[in-house]
């Protein structure tokens, strides 16, 4: 087929003829008020008034009992793990069509991933596939789940809400709790997307967001974790700013800890960007409206739209083509005229890493990876 009526579509929807990224951050708030006030005041590292205030507006916008900030989503996945008991040589079920955060976090921890297949409504981990697996390959002893291949103990599942849809989370939520199995959320793309009205990332024992410089809203670089448990959330903070026991002039600490520490001056930059969020998503949202009407007329390729229950940011979307030959001259014919488009991240099963780890068919994985391309996906605010 031809192309070139979709990147026309782009380049108008866009308003313009010259390249169109795949998402840029929209700076139109206060966000040089706050970083002239870190500047002046010389609070720009890791101890100011935007590190408290980011972390309480975010536990306000997500409904969270508590949010704790850090440099990273991978660095928010990491101390997440760290957080539900997850240790060395422990599996962790998680889905091989993900950004390769997902598995390194677990990694610095020496725990091995299980790579699950994915629903086709959501793109994101299977409950049903997770309980066929369970069902065969699992067993309860002393009230903790063990894999019977490996004899290792399965102690977490990451689901990842890709692109901002949300998975299935409710019933991930309930085999997870038959299983004794702990629910880490992978919310890293899913800022202010919601199943049946609940933010992602606070259905489970915690949630990992990422405010990376192409994400809905943006601190530069940097995460953060949602609790609901607010004990829990009060140790990750802890254990994220060196485990520093607090004193007016003493240096003591109480346990390993780790130089996660949001600076002052990205916490401004999030809170500037949390105060438009919902006209961001608002806009991110019409973009994605316009390209569902537009290519229910172009044959051979289908948009991706939210799933069932779901509201979702669309922070990338998402087109189907109906080959692994279409996707690649999709990607070949865009990328050539000014229009900027990715496929889907290189399957994590196929990575020299973590090619040897146990899955299961991934049928549905397999699907998405040879036709999923991403398409122009920035908010026109």
């Amino acid at each position: 087929m031809s192309y070139d009526k979709v990147v026309k579509f782009v380049h108008d929807l866009y308003g313009t003829s010259d390249f169109v990224p795949l998402s840029v951050p929209k700076f139109i708030g206060n966000e040089k008020k706050y970083l002239d006030e870190c500047i002046d005041t010389t609070f720009v590292s890791s101890v100011g008034k935007f590190v408290d205030r980011f972390e309480n507006d975010m536990a306000a916008f997500t409904g969270a009992k508590r949010a704790v900030v850090c440099v990273s989503g991978t660095n928010a996945l990491h101390m997440s793990l760290m957080m539900a008991g997850v240790e060395r040589d422990d599996e962790v079920l998680t889905q091989a069509l993900t950004f390769i955060a997902t598995c390194n976090a677990l990694s610095y921890i020496g725990a091995l991933p299980v790579f699950i297949d994915v629903d086709k409504s959501t793109m994101g981990l299977s409950p049903d596939a997770i309980r066929e697996w369970l069902c065969k390959n699992a067993e309860i002893k002393d009230g903790q789940c063990f894999n019977k291949n490996s004899g290792r103990r399965i102690k977490a599942c990451v689901p990842m809400h890709t692109f901002g849809h949300p998975v299935r989370i409710e019933e991930l939520a309930q085999v997870c709790e038959e299983y004794h199995i702990e629910l880490v959320e992978d919310a890293a793309e899913s800022i202010g997307s919601k199943y049946k009205g609940k933010h992602t990332g606070t259905f489970g024992k915690v949630g990992a967001i990422s405010f990376n410089g192409n994400k809905t809203i943006t601190t530069g670089g940097g995460g953060m974790m949602l609790f609901q448990d607010e004990e829990l959330g009060n140790m990750a903070k802890h254990i994220t700013t060196q485990a520093k026991v607090p004193h007016r002039w003493e240096f003591r600490h109480d346990h390993i800890g780790y130089n996660y520490r949001m600076p002052n001056i990205n916490a401004a930059l999030g809170c500037a960007q949390l105060e438009y969020i919902d006209k961001l998503i608002a806009s991110k949202r019409e973009v994605a409206a316009a390209y569902a009407e537009f290519f229910k007329n172009v044959d051979g390729i289908d948009f991706f739209v939210e799933p069932e229950n779901c509201f979702s940011n669309y922070w990338l979307n998402a087109v189907i083509t109906e080959s692994k030959e279409k996707q690649l001259e999709f990607l070949q014919y865009t990328n050539d005229n000014g229009v900027m488009t990715r496929p889907i991240w290189e399957l994590m099963n196929r990575l020299p890493m973590f090619e040897h780890c146990e899955h299961d068919s991934l049928a549905n994985t397999i699907w998405f990876a040879d036709r999923v391309v991403n398409i122009p996906s920035s908010a026109r605010v």
